[in-house]
């Protein structure tokens, strides 16, 4: 599974790169806009970062003016994935954009049906939200899977991204169900090396070399 940082935090970034652990980014205007800068601006230092697709997403709903976001988000780099909402609008942006030679996120996904729809269309991939629908009582990891026997079903080249990760558990469960990608924050991804036994196996194992006198150089 690859691992895209829900961030448009730069540093943040750069640690999870040195790390290995950043296949891509998925970024929105709400996460740039917390930052104070421009919105091409940063989008274009996170390409200068990420070999692989950073998600940019349009603000327009309909579909002239997504058409016409989407390519100015385009021009920024050749990495960038559009990211388009669900709608019919946005289906028909994606259609075309991926006509194009264009990668799209088809994002705010929160049904099968939906991501039939997006498929068809042509997305480079779709983004079912995990955790909002946890919010409403309804098990989106239950999603993913539905998701999941439907491409195989068929052959669909749609890359299934797991987004609206809350915890290290998502992140797992994802993993098993057979999603493509899966975006979370930066807490998140580095919360999964944690275990309380690797703290406290770690912790005596110091104890024990500090005893012996143990040292490497």
């Amino acid at each position: 599974m690859k691992f895209f940082v829900d961030t448009a935090n730069v540093d943040d970034i750069r640690d999870l790169i040195a790390l290995g652990l950043v296949d891509g980014v998925t970024t929105n205007p709400s996460l740039i806009a917390k930052s104070g800068r421009n919105i091409i601006e940063v989008i274009r230092e996170i390409c200068d970062l990420v070999h692989g697709p950073v998600s940019a997403e349009v603000v327009a709903t309909d579909y002239e003016t997504m058409l016409e976001e989407g390519r100015v988000l385009a021009e920024i780099a050749p990495n960038i994935a559009i990211k388009v909402p669900l709608t019919l609008d946005g289906l028909r942006a994606c259609k075309t954009l991926t006509s194009e030679g264009r990668m799209v996120n088809v994002t705010l996904c929160f049904s099968a049906n939906q991501a039939l729809l997006a498929a068809k269309a042509g997305a480079t991939f779709i983004s079912p939200f995990v955790g909002r629908l946890d919010d409403i009582n309804i098990d989106g990891l239950e999603l993913i899977a539905d998701i999941r026997r439907i491409y195989d079903n068929y052959g669909y080249e749609t890359q299934i991204l797991a987004a609206s990760i809350r915890s290290a558990n998502h992140m797992s469960e994802c993993a098993k169900i057979g999603a493509d990608v899966a975006t979370a924050p930066p807490a998140v991804i580095k919360a999964m090396a944690s275990h309380v036994l690797t703290d406290k196996g770690l912790t005596a194992f110091l104890t024990d070399a500090e005893t012996a006198g143990i040292k490497i150089v």
